[in-house]
């Protein structure tokens, strides 16, 4: 890619990016987990495989968080599982990123000191704003060195730990508005997730470095993390099951299978329909926007850009659905019992409802079911806590994702859909729609919000400027236009008057 900021500012970072280095040599001894057999091990499956060390690396990853969470199912109930959870999640890292594990433990201890020496009112902004600008900066740096790259670096589970410390800052606030009766109503609405005091050091590291969610997430509440961990999740304070303790073998080897089967659809799927140039998909122009592509006609661009992007996503359920079944095998992932004894589910570590999320019928049922975590902190601790911002909500989710432009350009679209389907349920719904979930009306809608979707997440995937608004432009931004046109059209309807009951 070609530069675009001045040489002053070019010299700048890279001093800022040579200082930052010039610490490597300090904490590469800190690399003591990984035994060096295993890496020669690695390195040797991937030459007979012919996958890369990587992905190689991160799928082994993944697929050790089984045998590690039996191990620590059997472990005795409290500092022994927070310290295994710790330990196993740092090997992990080293593991997988090598040295970079190092950002992890620096931003957690950070975090730590600030939760130690600050009000919880003041923690509860500070710590969100450093970690923001921690992941800004890893964002910003990765863009820098290795932009539009795809290789692995400290940022992914940097993102996770953003959500997780994030959400702890609030968390410690709630507990404490709670305690004093002066919870508002964010604080009420989280009151099941808050924490009345700060965790020691061994519990609060086995919660940021826990293996179980440390590469893929899901980042859940420190809540769920402690009370699997100390066994009340289970067992009352005198050793008492708190109900029929259900088997957590299915629930683990559900989404093992489920994961082991979206990795097949993702490899044999992305090889037949790939959106970027597999010979080099950071420099070379992607599949959809090469002159070949460009020629065809729209139709058949669209349809094999929403297979590309259906056979990609495959990609995000192998990760979410593979964490999933690590967490449920040592009970991280139940929810608990109800009053009458009565176990709830398995929701807490649930990240993805592929069948929810592949036919859904609005925007809002959508994003319900993608990255539930994630979009579970965005509504608990940005949209709650800012007065139900959508600005602040989208914003916040762009700026966490990353700065590449074709987030952006997502992400800014997102609101013309949503208020084209306020629109519609305000104006359409109650005269077309028969209450049946795959009635002809719901059936249209589902097939719409698929084809719009698919349309407009397509820069999200591309990333750089050029490639998303060629890409755009090539479809006549119809798309956008048809939103336009359907708010425009529909907001003249007369509104239909409400059915008595």
């Amino acid at each position: 890619m070609e530069r675009v900021l001045p040489d002053v500012a070019q010299e700048g970072i890279e001093k800022m990016i040579e200082f930052a280095y010039s610490f490597e040599p300090y904490f590469a001894p800190t690399v003591v987990l990984v035994p060096g057999f295993v890496q020669k091990g690695v390195e040797s499956l991937s030459e007979s495989t012919g996958q890369d060390v990587e992905t190689l690396e991160y799928l082994l990853g993944m697929l050790i968080c089984y045998p590690l969470g039996l191990i620590m199912l059997s472990l005795p109930n409290g500092k022994v599982k927070h310290l295994f959870s710790f330990i196993l999640g740092a090997f992990l890292l080293q593991f997988t990123i090598g040295i970079q594990w190092i950002h992890q433990l620096i931003s957690s201890m950070v975090v730590y000191v600030m939760f130690l020496v600050l009000p919880a009112k003041t923690a509860k902004t500070l710590v969100p704003v450093f970690m923001m600008l921690y992941i800004t900066a890893g964002h910003l740096h990765r863009q820098y060195i290795n932009y539009l790259g795809w290789d692995m670096d400290f940022t992914g589970p940097q993102m996770v730990l953003t959500m997780k410390l994030y959400s702890l800052a609030y968390n410690l606030y709630d507990g404490e508005l709670i305690k004093k009766g002066k919870e508002d109503r964010a604080a009420k609405k989280c009151a099941g997730v808050a924490v009345e005091s700060l965790p020691g050091i061994i519990e609060y590291l086995g919660y940021t470095f826990c293996f179980a969610t440390v590469l893929a997430g899901p980042a859940y509440e420190y809540h769920y993390y402690a009370h699997a961990c100390d066994g009340s999740l289970l067992y009352d304070k005198s050793g008492k099951p708190r109900g029929r303790i259900p088997s957590q073998i299915w629930p683990t080897v559900r989404p093992l299978l489920g994961s082991l089967l979206c990795l097949g659809i993702f490899v044999v799927g992305s090889g037949m329909y790939p959106l970027l140039d597999p010979s080099d998909p950071q420099n070379a122009d992607p599949i959809v926007v090469t002159a070949e592509m460009l020629a065809k006609p729209a139709y058949v661009r669209y349809g094999y850009s929403w297979l590309a992007l259906f056979f990609i996503r495959f990609k995000y359920y192998f990760a979410w659905m593979n964490a999933e079944g690590a967490n449920n095998i040592w009970y991280a992932g139940f929810e608990g019992f109800d009053a009458k004894g009565e176990p709830k589910g398995w929701e807490v570590s649930n990240n993805i409802d592929v069948i929810q999320f592949e036919t859904a019928p609005n925007l809002k049922t959508l994003s319900a079911a993608w990255n539930k975590k994630t979009a579970n902190w965005l509504a608990r601790y940005v949209y709650m806590r800012t007065g139900g911002s959508l600005f602040a909500t989208y914003g916040m989710s762009a700026f966490w994702h990353g700065f590449y432009p074709g987030y952006y350009l997502f992400f800014m679209s997102v609101p013309l859909i949503a208020f084209c389907e306020r629109m519609g349920r305000k104006k359409l719904t109650p005269r077309f729609d028969d209450g049946r979930r795959w009635g002809p009306y719901s059936i249209l809608c589902r097939i719409t919000t698929s084809l719009i979707v698919e349309y407009m997440i397509q820069p999200f995937q591309l990333l750089a400027f050029d490639w998303a608004v060629v890409n755009w432009k090539n479809y006549h931004y119809a798309g956008h236009i048809a939103c336009v046109v359907f708010y425009l059209v529909v907001s003249n309807l007369p509104t239909p008057k409400k059915k008595e009951a």
